[in-house]
């Protein structure tokens, strides 16, 4: 999942010792004493590891690999055995170091010392050798720690934590090779004090360690929100006596060491935040800093380093608990098209629709609301080939064929908020550039969703809505150079609403209330306004419910929704009695250089052949997050033949 759990967002510059006197104790769960008073700590049994490279960065390499051990240090990057032979050597000065395993063998990552300039490189074990370094621009401020992460979609991430609160994030490895060039995906605001970092992937957790603090959990996917949690705080408000250290995480349980109080404390997930286990005692060592471990049968092997005289131990803890299961991954699509942001900085760009050209479906065109500024046309490529600068533009939709003073145009109608009315744009039938038809005034509060449905008979309708609740539906019709709009039905929901699509072809409307479900009901300006319960929030479905839209197939329709509150978009049958066919997310696609979508409000789809990759169809999703590089929002573009196969839709 891409949000964290109770999510605390917080300036990364705005937590000091000070400011701990207000804050409430962490969300973590212990048994009897508290984690404010630990229970006396068990003494761990160490013992002496021969280590023939003197180095304060070591890994252990998970089992079955070509070699024990790796470390980094000023002569280079060694793999050795477990009698501390060197098995593989790469020439360097090198500072830090993470590692994961590949298909072939092993990626590792550390930073080139004096240029503080990430380095990534593959190791070969069938051939025995390492690759080409793949080397990241050097880093404006000293690297203190790094760490890999990958995510659900099988791309290889790189952190780099640096001083004064300073991080980033680089995508590094496609899901088969290292990248020749890394992407920097995102800037990242931490803790003043950061020096260690960990990943579990599974959770898509960053963990960073601050030391006279505590220790923060972070969400590392690509997409998550910049958010923080704490896992555990220096006493009084948590169990950490001394000072937060050096991290390291192994299927789900997390260890970090407390170097001034020699303890390893050890954490593990919950329903709730996280369990604290006993912690352990470190009585031969004088500074436990440097950790590293790995899973075995009975339970984690453990690697840590003396800070005071180098010195290597290793311990192993059985029988641990099983920590909570991480939630079920959703499959991941990748996106093929990226367009260019919206002109508007923060939460912009919101809703899209797809005008199809009449005659050379290549020649189709997006259009996206920048909610701050007007509406954007781009064209399949992504390329914006026009903005209307109309004002708070929220929602758009498109029908064809409207009849304006005898002359046939396509019809755009958007939600402007700025005027609380129906704002109406034409499309010529040739060249698809937009023209301002006029407003149509409504007696809205504020004016928020709309969609368009079109009847048999060939009236065209726009169906908008108010944050109260509220639906209003009109009958548009333009003559001697004005537009106008006949209010023919109305209803209202109990809470804020937001998308809605227009099933054409069954005479079916489809309206999502946000915290709430998706209803359906007639379409028909002179019919009931009964609601039909679609799919309620919950399970597959987690609000906000925000953007709908319809696959037309003639023999199977679908409704697409975006569930907001899991960054995911659900499939269900567009028609009675509406059943799940799965959902998905939308992930980075590394091959192409395009970021994944997240926090999407409104989303379209069309089933007609636009060609080449579109030839079953096109999905269009808002980005709530743009990364890679960061940039103002923008749209997504997905092959609907992906969602088909994926969801093996018939």
């Amino acid at each position: 999942m891409f949000m964290l759990r109770k999510p605390v967002t917080l300036p990364g510059l705005l937590i000091s010792s000070l400011l701990l006197s207000a804050c409430s104790a962490p969300t973590t769960e212990t048994s009897e004493p508290s984690a404010a008073q630990p229970a006396a700590a068990n003494s761990l049994a160490l013992s002496p590891v021969s280590a023939q490279i003197d180095s304060e960065y070591w890994r252990l390499l998970p089992e079955n690999s070509p070699a024990e051990r790796a470390a980094a240090n000023s002569a280079g990057l060694w793999l050795v055995d477990a009698k501390g032979d060197t098995v593989a050597h790469l020439p360097g000065r090198f500072a830090s170091l993470d590692l994961r395993s590949s298909q072939d063998g092993m990626i590792l990552a550390s930073v080139t010392t004096g240029i503080e300039q990430p380095l990534l490189v593959h190791y070969d074990s069938r051939q025995q050798r390492f690759s080409e370094p793949l080397r990241l621009p050097p880093s404006p401020y000293k690297i203190e720690s790094l760490c890999l992460y990958r995510d659900d979609a099988n791309n290889l991430l790189l952190f780099t934590i640096g001083e004064e609160g300073l991080g980033d994030q680089w995508l590094v490895a496609g899901q088969t090779r290292l990248l020749d060039q890394a992407q920097h995906v995102r800037r990242l605001s931490l803790p003043p004090q950061s020096e260690f970092c960990a990943v579990d992937d599974d959770r898509h957790l960053l963990y960073v360690s601050e030391e006279n603090v505590g220790i923060w959990a972070y969400g590392a996917h690509p997409e998550a929100e910049l958010s923080r949690e704490p896992v555990d705080l220096l006493q009084p408000f948590g169990s950490i006596k001394g000072a937060a250290g050096a991290l390291s995480v192994s299927q789900g349980t997390l260890l970090a060491t407390d170097p001034k109080a020699r303890q390893l404390h050890v954490y593990q997930p919950a329903d709730q935040g996280w369990s604290s286990l006993p912690a352990q005692a470190l009585a031969d060592m004088d500074e436990p800093e440097w950790l590293s471990s790995r899973t075995t049968t009975n339970g984690l092997q453990l690697l840590l380093i003396d800070d005071a005289d180098g010195a290597l131990y290793q311990a192993q803890l059985n029988d641990l608990p099983t920590p909570a299961a991480a939630q079920a991954v959703l499959p991941v699509l990748l996106p093929q098209v990226s367009t260019e942001p919206v002109p508007s900085v923060g939460d912009a760009a919101d809703d899209p629709a797809i005008w199809l050209h009449p005659e050379q479906p290549e020649r189709s065109r997006i259009l996206g609301t920048d909610k701050r500024a007007g509406l954007a046309v781009y064209d399949l490529d992504g390329q914006q080939l026009q903005f209307l600068p109309s004002g708070r533009l929220n929602n758009v939709d498109v029908r064809p064929g409207f009849s304006v003073d005898a002359e046939l145009v396509d019809l755009a109608v958007a939600s402007n908020r700025d005027h609380n009315s129906l704002h109406l744009f034409a499309i010529d039938r040739d060249s698809g550039e937009l023209s301002e038809l006029g407003q149509i005034e409504t007696p809205l509060d504020e004016i928020y969703g709309l969609c368009m449905s079109k009847s048999p008979t060939g009236d065209i309708y726009a169906i908008t809505n108010d944050k109260d609740g509220r639906f209003l539906q009109y009958r548009l019709s333009a003559s001697a150079g004005q537009v106008h709009g006949a209010l023919v039905r109305q209803f209202k929901l109990d809470s804020q609403p937001e998308g809605c699509v227009a099933d054409d072809q069954r005479q079916r409307l489809f309206i999502g209330e946000e915290d709430v479900a998706v209803w359906a009901l007639d379409a028909r300006a002179d019919a009931s306004t009964e609601l039909h319960k679609v799919i309620g929030v919950g399970g597959q479905v987690q609000a906000d419910i925000e953007g709908l839209a319809l696959y037309q197939h003639p023999d199977h329709p679908y409704l697409v929704i975006s569930s907001q509150g899991n960054d995911s978009y659900v499939v269900l049958d567009a028609e009675p009695p509406y059943a799940l066919r799965g959902a998905f997310r939308i992930g980075l696609n590394a091959e192409l250089g395009i970021d994944g979508a997240s926090e999407t409000d409104g989303l379209e789809v069309t089933s007609s052949n636009l060609g080449g990759p579109w030839s079953q169809g096109l999905l269009v999703v808002q980005d709530g997050r743009k990364r890679m590089p960061e940039n103002n929002q923008n749209y997504k573009y997905v092959p609907w033949q992906a969602v088909t196969e994926l969801l093996k839709l018939p």
